[in-house]
């Protein structure tokens, strides 16, 4: 055994000299901060006896979960890894020798954070950690969404006017009715259609991390979440975003809260976009193009944004965690670009 021992410890040093990410994330994150939070829902508090099976530890819950976010993992998927894997292994502070959660056991744990809403109290309280260790929201803010997929359903058309007025279709018994996602709708970008979910974001210009965040359907206009993402906390003058953003409704509150529109403009059949108009769009996308970076990280980098959940509680979970796991990479970046790391 101390041979096995022996050439495990030497795996990890290797581990290390290929700079394993998950060390760092390890590091720099402050993991305990968490637990008070996470504890108020998973420990149940009615428990009065060791008997039976004890809870997992919080913070080995909520890195699996992590692991999920970070590289786009099904349940099942991040059962295997943790079994397979020795980075994600030394990255939950287990021995080889120990369990790990299975994929109920996640799936469960997951879902309970989901149906107590509190993953946005989480991403809040990473978001007071950033401005506490010195990245608080100075550069303006850019304000864009994007789409998150999820399976296609394939109805009826009556079953789908059905779902569209909030109704359940009759006919469908309790085993299919727990397979269909009846919050998810239908939208319509560049001319090809897609169905699921939108993650409504506020992003730092300077930092790119994202500062707030809002899920809705797809079919929710951008520009109906604008004013309730808009962060008064940063402290930038500056607000950017597409066209879709723009209205004169828009341009008066922004002015009014004391904003500086950086909103690019936006032509009509009848007249198209002036000289002036179209220089303008081009020094506002010099940093408008900063929030596809984030996008572009979490498809490319996080493995993609496909949901495997079902019903808006549970994708308002999983994107949330999502976007709590870019800031934790970003945070990790940004961290080794100050100390040249």
């Amino acid at each position: 055994m101390e041979q096995l021992d022996f050439g495990f410890k030497g795996r990890y040093v290797k581990l290390d000299d290929k700079k394993d990410p998950l060390v760092k994330l390890n590091a720099i994150i402050p993991w305990e901060m968490f637990r008070p939070r996470l504890r108020s829902v998973w420990r149940d508090k009615e428990r009065k006896s060791n008997a039976g099976r004890k809870p997992w530890d919080e913070i080995v819950m909520f890195k699996a979960i992590i692991l999920c976010a970070l590289y786009n993992l099904s349940d099942e998927q991040v059962e295997y890894q943790m079994l397979d894997r020795l980075s994600f292994t030394r990255f939950l502070g287990l021995e080889l020798a120990d369990s790990v959660p299975d994929a109920r056991t996640v799936w469960l744990y997951r879902n309970k954070l989901a149906q107590a809403g509190v993953i946005e109290e989480l991403f809040g309280d990473f978001d007071d950690y950033l401005g506490r260790r010195g990245y608080k929201a100075m550069g303006g803010q850019i304000i864009d969404a994007s789409i998150v997929s999820v399976p296609k359903q394939r109805n009826t058309g009556d079953e789908n006017e059905k779902i569209k007025k909030g109704e359940v279709p009759g006919e469908w018994k309790k085993e299919k009715r727990a397979q269909k996602d009846t919050d998810a709708r239908w939208t319509k970008k560049r001319g090809r259609s897609y169905y699921g979910y939108k993650n409504h974001v506020n992003v730092d210009a300077r930092s790119k991390l994202i500062r707030g965040y809002e899920v809705t359907d797809a079919s929710v206009h951008d520009s109906r979440v604008f004013e309730g993402i808009l962060d008064e906390d940063n402290g930038g003058e500056g607000v950017w975003a597409d066209s879709a953003y723009r209205s004169k409704e828009k341009e008066k509150i922004l002015k009014e809260k004391g904003y500086r529109s950086h909103i690019h403009r936006k032509g009509s059949r009848s007249k198209s976009l002036g000289r002036w108009a179209k220089y303008a769009n081009r020094i506002y996308s010099v940093v408008r193009v900063r929030v596809e970076h984030v996008f572009g990280a979490q498809s490319n980098d996080m493995g993609g944004r496909l949901l495997r959940s079902i019903g808006i509680v549970r994708a308002r979970a999983h994107i949330g965690l999502k976007n709590l796991a870019y800031n934790m990479r970003r945070l990790v970046y940004l961290e080794g670009a100050v100390s040249g790391g």
